[in-house]
């Protein structure tokens, strides 16, 4: 278990962050930091055709050593970190035997992790957890899923014994600002499915994802001086709140879980000239995601039409663009893989948690691409902040499920397609 503390440690006090204001791939120049280690440590553990290409995506083999023919498989993970807070300066800190209580991450600051409020904790009493010291993320989103796929790579290679096919590991850059399968060549990895490493609890097996827009949104205005406004001024600011009031009540990210979809307005900048609204839409079922979008529209033209005498032209703009879709549309066609994966859970005392991905992953993309794309628990929680946690063991579990499906899959029966 050391080794794995060791390896995740020395890729997390990796700064890694993206940022999505930057138009290169990778983003930010620190991801070479971490991507360049990656390439020289898979040479070292015996992986074959290390390469990395002139945007930092990464691949590497592990050959068959079965004699029958066996379907190539993949696995995945990203090495960016979010933006949403900040990976500089990452310390981790290791808590043994955690005994059910709050954990003081930074005494000074007053920062404590606590099971009264982050009730997972509880699941892991008597584990090791790698925390944050409060200042900082802590980066198992994804470096844990590098930390599994790379040790159970080495772990293959070192006990021949176990019979498994042709493997294919990736690693991606800015997977956190939605880019991460952008410029993946899918036939250069030449998989037939594959597997990221990115849920979190353990026991996670995800298959299905929202379908993703964005929307931006302008208000425009006439600004006169306000002792003077009646009947001439119009304040986009108030026109771009009454849009967001207009938007379903209850469908937000603070109020749906599961299945439901919603609304979420994430940035607002405005004056009285001009106002710019930016909101995301999710939704798993494809006609509510369209139905969403329409909504959109639709309060866009009430608002001009009310607006189109005073103002003379359409005073709400919309653009509204599409991010990704739901995967479960290209995995339910070979459903098989998603029962590989249960099945080397269970075989490892694992009980599956198959539930939505209340989000995406570089899978969503990548099952669209050609290269269908499940995702399996890397073990972390509290992805994005200084909260954020990972329980050693369940990084642990997590390479035994990577070595099991690789062997299931070898099974003559597992082998056909």
């Amino acid at each position: 278990m050391q080794h794995i503390i060791d390896r995740f440690i020395s890729y997390v006090t990796i700064d890694t962050e993206s940022d999505h204001k930057l138009e290169s791939t990778p983003s930010t120049a620190k991801q070479w930091d971490l991507a360049n280690k990656l390439v020289e440590e898979l040479k070292t553990i015996g992986l074959q055709d290390v390469t990395i290409d002139e945007k930092a995506y990464i691949m590497a083999t592990l050959p068959s050593n079965v004699t029958h023919e066996v379907p190539v498989i993949g696995f995945i993970s990203h090495f960016d970190t979010s933006p949403d807070f900040t990976g500089a300066n990452v310390k981790p800190q290791i808590v043994s035997n955690y005994d059910g209580k709050d954990i003081v991450l930074n005494a000074e600051k007053n920062i404590v992790l606590s099971p009264s409020y982050f009730k997972d904790l509880l699941l892991y009493k008597g584990q090791t957890l790698i925390t944050t010291d409060g200042t900082t993320l802590l980066g198992a989103d994804d470096k844990a899923g590098i930390t599994e796929i790379v040790t159970a790579m080495e772990f293959l290679v070192n006990n021949p014994e176990i019979k498994h096919g042709k493997i294919r590991i990736g690693f991606t850059p800015d997977e956190e600002i939605g880019r991460g399968a952008h410029h993946f060549d899918v036939e250069k990895f030449g998989a037939d499915w594959a597997y990221t490493m990115d849920g979190s609890q353990i026991g996670e097996l995800e298959y299905e994802n929202f379908n993703a827009a964005g929307a931006k949104i302008t208000f425009k205005g006439k600004s006169v001086h306000p002792g003077y406004a009646k009947g001439k001024m119009i304040n986009s600011m108030l026109i771009a709140n009454a849009f967001i009031n207009e938007l379903p009540a209850g469908e937000t990210p603070e109020e749906t879980k599961g299945y439901e979809g919603f609304f979420h307005v994430h940035h607002l900048n405005g004056s009285i000239e001009e106002t710019v609204l930016e909101l995301i839409i999710r939704d798993h079922n494809k006609k509510k995601f369209e139905k969403r979008k329409e909504l959109i529209e639709k309060i866009a033209r009430k608002i001009n039409k009310k607006f189109a005498k005073q103002f003379g032209e359409d005073i709400v703009i919309t653009e509204i663009k599409d991010q990704y879709y739901n995967m479960k549309e290209k995995v339910l066609p070979v459903k098989h893989i998603v029962d590989i994966a249960e099945k080397a859970m269970k075989e490892i005392g694992i009980k599956p948690l198959i539930k939505p991905i209340r989000g995406g992953t570089d899978g969503s993309q990548l099952s669209y691409k050609g290269l269908p794309c499940p995702n399996i628990f890397a073990g972390g929680h509290n992805f994005h902040g200084k909260y954020e946690y990972v329980p050693v063991e369940s990084m642990q579990k997590a390479v035994e499920v990577i070595v099991k499906i690789a062997e299931l899959t070898a099974t003559e029966d597992s082998s056909k397609k």
